[in-house]
């Protein structure tokens, strides 16, 4: 494996993509083992920084990402993913986590997608 630059807590930060759209779907954290294992397995594994384990994208929700390509950019400090997802990649029902439009003032003013699932079902507490 390339000599990625992780950061002081050994993880690096990934983008991940839709290789269709190029929509941007969320980003995440990956440790080495995280990154060796999703080029393997070609389904996206993170290391949940609050949690401090490894989660398997999709294991709960069924909203697997099918690893279409990986890229790194050229520090090798941050990698894009691009993706096959199904269903939604955020875990508040939407396809993006990146959905919650900003005013000059930094404040959201609105929501630029609508829920593709609802996570009280999937998500249960």
């Amino acid at each position: 494996m390339i000599d990625f630059k992780f950061n002081a807590d050994h993880l690096i930060p990934v983008i991940i993509q839709d290789a269709q759209t190029s929509e941007v779907l969320m980003l995440a954290y990956m440790d080495q083992t995280a990154l060796q294992r999703t080029l393997k397995e070609k389904k996206t594994l993170f290391f949940s920084r609050s949690r401090k384990e490894y989660w398997v994208k999709g294991e709960t929700s069924g909203h697997i990402q099918e690893v279409k390509e990986v890229l790194t950019d050229c520090d090798r400090d941050t990698v894009l993913i691009k993706v096959k997802q199904t269903g939604g990649a955020c875990h508040l029902g939407y396809r993006s986590c990146f959905v919650h439009e900003l005013n000059e003032a930094g404040e959201i003013i609105g929501v630029t997608q609508e829920k593709v699932f609802n996570p009280d079902k999937i998500y249960k507490k």
